[in-house]
């Protein structure tokens, strides 16, 4: 966690995770408040949070003093535990980029859900996800479908990361489109990701295929549930 003097808190969010009124980070993340601060994701997250980088590129620009190269950077950042984020930094210099990236990461991240979605396992534990889903950046399209526990990340290497660090142990994965362009396939992988919490369920859902909302261990279970029969 990070160290109190270190952060002279900026926002209302982050006064309030300073002074300790907000404790866990899917207090913030459930009512869809915008993080301003990435501040507060470390100070909630602590070492938990894990950044990893997923792509590096030199992009230019014409002006009229002639032709400026920047280095774009892309970081995932996780806590291997149902929380990711995904942000992308440029500048003149590698460490600064990357800088800049992991900050931005930290202020998209989101929480997933996870389960036992597969009809080959059936073990109850959050290890893959609930059921299939289908994101999409550009030209890429990726689909994450549930797979039974031991199967691993059947995945590009590219999108591992970002499956990793979201706390997903057991996937099958499909994509369309041109993913050699790396930003959009893992933009691609995200936005499927995102989609996890966008499904409607239901009780039995929950309980069926074991779906927890961010943290395995946190202070949510599936808030996000219709009543049997609601369309």
């Amino acid at each position: 966690m990070m160290e109190p003097e270190t952060w002279t808190p900026k926002t209302k969010i982050g006064k309030m995770v300073y002074e300790g009124e907000i404790k866990d980070i899917m207090e913030i993340l459930l009512l869809g408040i915008p993080i301003k601060e990435p501040e507060i994701v470390d100070f909630l997250l602590g070492d938990s949070l894990k950044s990893e980088i997923v792509d590096t590129a030199l992009v230019q620009r014409m002006t009229d003093s002639g032709r400026r190269n920047k280095i774009r950077v892309t970081v995932v950042v996780g806590n291997e535990d149902g929380i990711i984020g995904v942000g992308m930094g440029k500048a003149r210099e590698f460490l600064r980029a990357r800088e800049i990236a992991e900050r931005n990461a930290k202020m998209n991240i989101i929480y997933i859900r996870r389960g036992c979605g597969s009809w080959e396992c059936g073990c109850g534990t959050p290890h893959s996800v609930p059921f299939t889903v289908k994101g999409k950046t550009g030209s890429v399209e990726v689909w994450l479908k549930p797979a039974p526990r031991g199967v691993g990340l059947v995945a590009a290497d590219t999108i591992k990361p970002v499956l990793r660090l979201a706390g997903i142990n057991d996937v099958w994965t499909f994509s369309r489109g041109h993913t050699k362009t790396t930003y959009n396939f893992v933009m691609a992988t995200f936005e499927a990701l995102k989609e996890t919490t966008r499904v409607k369920i239901t009780e039995k859902d929950i309980e069926r295929l074991g779906i927890v909302e961010g943290p395995a261990a946190g202070i949510s279970k599936a808030f996000h549930i219709v009543k049997e029969g609601e369309s």
